[in-house]
């Protein structure tokens, strides 16, 4: 067996009220590939932080012994110094910088004092090949993909000589091409001598990828599991990480939908300026009372152009058509106030950068969109604010302290809670959910599936828009799948399959 490269002992992270991190332990062999589960707010990225300088030696307590030496950290240019990497869920690149200057920034080669630009570019060049990148590395990372970005801040890892190389989510925002390019370096890369600790929510990545997994909960170490002995499965993995056992991760409904349309859109087209093109062609959809509608697609395929287009057209394409909400015809929304007064919500994708304000508490951002439901003479009634917060904290299961606890300071899968009370407070008739369980754990998936259930039960509609097909298949009572702006089949759930909507898909 190989000799550990990283050990983690009895790892304390606190933070005012909250103890993060609880006496964990946590070792890593060379060559490896070790995944890191939990549920959002279990400690992983706490503790990569700590290991990665983030939080220096003297804010937690406990050793970090890598390659037999016990390590103080005071900053992440100290771990870099020795061979570790991380790269976060967020990538740390400068748009308006080059492939190039993007890899070597804060590591400049230098002739003298002055950059060496062609040594640059030629190590650069050796670098991106090295992660199987086929780009001029004087493009700008604004025009690459974000599988490529991706690609580049692992080659910008590689150029430091990394030993040990930290992935977190590294696939969430990936299509299902890219994530599996990006699994397959990995694996590359431990044939180089590499070793690779990865985060990762999709548990059928990690048990295709995963030498070790190891499961965190409430701060602590629950479990390591070797793979190659056959103690890595999705139930395991899933018990572990909420406690308890879930046998069926989509809960079942009790009622049907009506056969009552409550929202009908006819001859929906959109063209973009600023693509100088046809995003949306012909569009045409019905949704009844009380059901799911799954939107499947392609990334790219225009499902949230759609959404975006029909809930007041924010960014501002030139739509034609029609949109029939309880039997009220309107030919288009000119603005997301009138698509609210009329009915309609939509929980984006994008909830840290376009639905939540992370600055501002839970309570404000519940009642962000129907202020004027607690506003008097113009002036918030603060008492009625908490109130509200309140019942949506509880009947969400929104775990937070306090609703004065600042957004940004909540899990990813409580984050969505916040942007689903947001619009419910609203009271719709239909509520899009654009990739609802986008970047959360298998538990709070759970919550989010059993909150939509009980949703379209007292007789709420919801349009899903998903790249996980596995979600789709669950969640839906019929299916649209949609390829290149245009719809290419509809089916019941009953008849959909994963191979028949992917072969409309590529249409």
């Amino acid at each position: 067996m190989s000799h550990p490269i990283l050990e983690m002992k009895n790892i304390t992270k606190t933070f005012p009220g909250v103890k993060a991190l609880d006496n964990v332990t946590f070792s890593v062999a060379e060559k490896e590939i070790h995944c890191l589960v939990g549920e959002n707010g279990a400690g992983k990225s706490t503790l990569m932080k700590v290991l990665s300088g983030v939080y220096p030696h003297g804010e937690y307590s406990g050793d970090i012994v890598f390659e037999g030496q016990v390590q103080k950290f005071t900053s992440i240019r100290d771990s870099e110094n020795i061979g570790i990497a991380i790269i976060y869920q967020e990538l740390a690149l400068i748009p308006e910088m080059t492939v190039y200057e993007n890899i070597f920034l804060g590591n400049e080669i230098k002739s003298g004092i002055t950059i060496d630009w062609n040594e640059t570019i030629k190590r650069a060049g050796e670098v991106v090949k090295k992660v199987g990148l086929n780009v001029n590395t004087a493009a700008k990372i604004k025009d690459l993909g974000v599988g490529k970005q991706q690609l580049v801040e692992i080659a910008k890892a590689l150029s430091r000589n990394t030993k040990l190389l930290i992935l977190d989510e590294p696939t969430s925002a990936l299509n299902e091409d890219d994530s599996k390019n990006l699994l397959n370096l990995l694996r590359e890369l431990k044939n180089h001598g590499v070793t690779c600790i990865m985060i990762s929510h999709k548990l059928k990545e990690v048990i295709e990828i995963a030498d070790t997994v190891t499961v965190l909960r409430d701060g602590q170490t629950v479990c390591t599991l070797d793979a190659k002995k056959g103690e890595v499965s999705e139930q395991v993995l899933i018990k572990h990480m909420v406690g308890r056992e879930i046998d069926n991760i989509y809960p079942p409904k009790k009622v049907k939908p009506t056969d009552e349309i409550v929202l009908e859109v006819k001859d929906w087209n959109a063209y973009s300026p600023l693509l100088g093109r046809d995003i949306l062609k012909n569009i045409s959809l019905k949704v009844k009372k009380g059901e799911i509608v799954g939107l499947a697609g392609l990334m790219g395929s225009g499902r949230t152009e759609f959404a975006k287009s029909i809930f007041g057209n924010p960014d501002g394409y030139h739509v034609s058509g029609e949109i029939e909400i309880k039997g009220q015809k309107q030919r288009r929304f000119a603005h997301p106030e009138e698509a609210i007064a009329s009915g309609l919500a939509y929980v984006t994708e994008d909830r840290k950068g376009n639905g939540l304000i992370l600055i501002q508490d839970v309570k404000q951002n519940i009642t962000l969109a129907n202020l004027e439901e607690i506003a008097r003479n113009g002036v918030i009634n603060g008492n009625e604010e908490v109130s509200i917060a309140n019942e949506y904290k509880a009947s969400l299961n929104i775990k937070t302290p306090t609703v004065e606890q600042k957004v940004g300071n909540l899990s990813g899968g409580n984050q969505q809670k916040v942007s689903v009370a947001k619009w419910l407070f609203v009271k719709p008739n239909v509520l899009i959910l654009d990739e609802p369980t986008r970047g959360i754990d298998v538990g709070a998936k759970y919550e989010i599936y059993t909150i939509m259930t009980r949703l379209v039960e007292q007789g709420m509609s919801i349009i899903m828009i998903s790249s996980e097909l596995p979600e789709v298949l669950g969640m839906s009572d019929r299916v649209y799948v949609v390829a290149s702006g245009k719809i290419t089949g509809e089916m019941p759930i009953e008849q959909a399959t994963q191979e028949k909507i992917m072969e409309l898909a590529a249409n």
